[in-house]
């Protein structure tokens, strides 16, 4: 349910994206503050996602753990086509 609207899905798996992208450039260059930019690009997908399109406060604030696993499980649904893009 926190997820219906397929923007901030779009949002929240481009966000998925730029966070491995990140980490893999970081580990390649050795350019560690590169670290740095993985929580924005993570949580600022999906916030704007929230915010401007399910028009909900994310799981962040109130179940950080939560939120972060239920990303990646959001991720890998639909990387294998269990979740409609």
């Amino acid at each position: 349910g926190e997820h219906s609207n397929l923007i901030c899905r779009r949002l929240h798996f481009f966000g998925s994206c730029l966070v491995l992208l990140t980490l893999i450039f970081v580990l390649v260059s050795h350019w560690w503050w590169g670290f740095i930019l993985m929580p924005v690009f993570g949580y600022g997908f999906a916030w704007i996602g929230h915010y401007f399109f399910e028009h909900n406060r994310p799981a962040t604030f109130t179940h950080p753990v939560y939120s972060f696993v239920g990303d990646w499980a959001m991720f890998r649904d639909i990387l294998f086509g269990r979740m409609r893009f």
